[in-house]
């Protein structure tokens, strides 16, 4: 099997046969098999991807470690000013004349950016095949100097950085999370999908916090975080939060889950941190967390806690309180009478 687009692209014009190309956004199932794969250097930051394709045998960083590619493919990410802060960096990373592979499904933007880009770095007629299209252009030192944005500021004192969730503003969603948390938290305590540090903030400002690990998938996320955050009772984790073994029980979780996998909206994301928040808690922990209103996370709450509390919300997100986490064993039998009872 080949990808759809990339392997008509190298048909048209082939990568260099020396040199080491940089390859940024492919994901774990990405096919890649028309690339050189002794030659590659993959950039992926985020960590259940990082983590799918250094299993699958590929040389991967969360970042470019070098400043003299052959050649570059990049697989264009949804956000747009992410896909132009990347592409300007590509003209920056790979040498003079050296070739930029651009792919990108149409409801990534890709038409958009090969119209911004057409004046500016004169692209090759584009491949359109599978929903999206491919094209290719030349590096050039400076060429989209004028497409950076490096750092946004979405509220004083925090910066984020473009492509991280909510790098605009802080999400209601935590906003109305932290205005519900208690004046006295418990003394250990997990940030599960910590993102850029806003909520962390918000926590560390409690009185009783100790400790606080911000658990985070998305690298630059997490970096934003270490920048925003400087309290020594802070620690950061560049993790995937479904896979993430703490060193000890925590005292206390809160969490604003995501829901998406990519662009469709996945229940079960929230429901795996749900159950992994339990797992994670000292048999006497307690849970925070919001949710979008819609997303059915009651049951899976029932399933993993001995007490769930619905603490208020709005029209659009829900707040949930949650303390004594199950047993394996109690977790497994309220699941079994939870299917009964359908």
């Amino acid at each position: 099997m080949t990808h759809p687009r990339l392997s008509l692209a190298l048909e048209q014009a082939p990568l260099p046969e020396d040199g080491t190309i940089l390859v940024i956004g492919a994901l774990a199932e990405t096919d890649l098999s028309d690339l050189p794969k002794d030659r590659l250097e993959l950039v992926q930051g985020f960590a259940p991807d990082h983590e799918g394709l250094s299993a699958r045998g590929y040389t991967v960083s969360p970042a470019p470690q070098s400043s003299d590619y052959a050649a570059a493919v990049i697989f264009l990410p949804r956000a747009k000013q992410e896909a132009r802060n990347a592409l300007a960096r590509l003209c920056d990373l790979v040498i003079d004349g050296g070739m930029i592979v651009v792919d990108g499904a149409k409801n990534d933007g890709v038409d958009s950016v090969l119209k911004s880009l057409k004046p500016l770095v004169a692209p090759s007629a584009a491949i359109a095949k599978a929903h999206g299209k491919v094209f290719r252009f030349a590096a050039r030192r400076g060429a989209l100097a004028d497409w950076v944005v490096q750092a946004q500021t979405p509220t004083e004192g925090f910066v984020t950085t473009p492509g991280v969730f909510s790098a605009d503003k802080v999400d209601a969603g935590s906003a109305l999370l932290a205005q519900a948390l208690p004046g006295r938290l418990p003394a250990r305590l997990a940030d599960l999908g910590a993102g850029w540090g806003w909520l962390s903030a918000q926590i560390l400002a409690r009185e009783g916090v100790e400790t606080l690990d911000l658990i985070e998938a998305d690298y630059a996320a997490l970096d934003c975080a270490k920048r925003n955050i400087t309290d020594p009772r802070a620690s950061f984790h560049w993790e995937d939060v479904t896979g993430y073994e703490p060193a000890a029980r925590y005292s206390g979780i809160i969490m604003n889950p995501p829901f998406h996998v990519g662009h469709a909206g996945d229940p079960n994301l929230g429901q795996a941190f749900i159950r992994k928040a339990a797992s994670m808690l000292s048999l006497s922990g307690k849970l925070w967390m919001v949710a979008n209103r819609h997303l059915p996370y009651e049951d899976t709450l029932r399933q993993v806690f001995h007490h769930v509390e619905d603490i208020g919300g709005n029209a659009q997100f829900k707040l949930f309180y949650a303390e004594k986490p199950l047993t394996k064993s109690q977790a497994a039998k309220a699941d079994t009478q939870t299917k009964r009872g359908r």
